[in-house]
């Protein structure tokens, strides 16, 4: 297993200050733990990007602290972007004991390709992005793979307890909730027909049934005193 490291530097700058570490290309950052004092820190947003490409949120990530001689084992616990430009605004690790086992959202991963989804013939229904999982941070999946070309008929499924995971892991979310299904295609609806009524209109010039034939007299309008 590789070991990511990712160096950082006690942060003494917080509230709205830190808008200048922003604008240096530094990430603000907390570590804390269930034993471990909330500790501000910081790390180069360059060198985040590098170890998260690779590590993810489920692979621990040891910090080395700036004058510290021990590297600390970390999980990504929360991760902050700007809505708009993606930027990376605030992360929080979490210090991990490396005994005691913790729970973690892992993502899901689908492969292969499915026939009747290629042909047109049904849609892909990915209900679950992640998964929650508890195991000790070292046995922490980096995924969980589902293969949809084994799906061979609409309404066929994975559920959770589909999942493939070692002894050393245990599922926390249900396993009876679908991850994936094969659903049938929406009918497009056919547009609905409506009914025009002709409104008679005060004024209107009668219909040609009821206007008098060539050589007819109009009935005789009502005198009047």
């Amino acid at each position: 297993m590789n070991k990511f490291v990712l160096k950082a530097e006690k942060r003494l700058l917080t509230g709205s200050k830190v808008k200048q570490l922003r604008r240096q290309g530094i990430v603000p950052a907390n570590v804390f733990g269930h034993t471990v004092k909330s500790q501000a820190v910081q790390v180069t947003a360059v060198d985040f990007a590098r170890v998260y490409k690779e590590a993810g949120e489920t692979s621990l990530i040891w910090l080395k602290i700036q004058n510290e001689d021990q590297e600390r084992p970390t999980l990504i616990k929360a991760l902050t972007n700007h809505p708009v430009t993606g930027q990376r605004l605030h992360i929080d690790f979490h210090q991990v004991n490396l005994k005691e086992k913790v729970s973690a959202n892992v993502p899901v991963e689908v492969i292969g390709e499915n026939q009747l989804v290629k042909d047109g013939l049904a849609v892909l229904d990915v209900n679950l992005h992640e998964i929650e999982v508890e195991a000790l941070p070292t046995d922490i999946p980096e995924n969980l793979v589902f293969d949809i070309s084994t799906l061979t008929a609409i309404g066929d499924h994975f559920k959770v307890s589909d999942a493939k995971v070692s002894s050393e892991v245990i599922i926390v979310t249900d396993p009876e909730k679908v991850v994936v299904a094969i659903g049938a295609p929406q009918k497009e609806e056919e547009p609905l027909e409506t009914e025009v009524v002709e409104a008679e209109v005060e004024g209107e010039t009668p219909a040609a049934e009821d206007a008098p034939t060539e050589g007819e007299t109009p009935a005789e309008a009502p005198k009047t005193e």
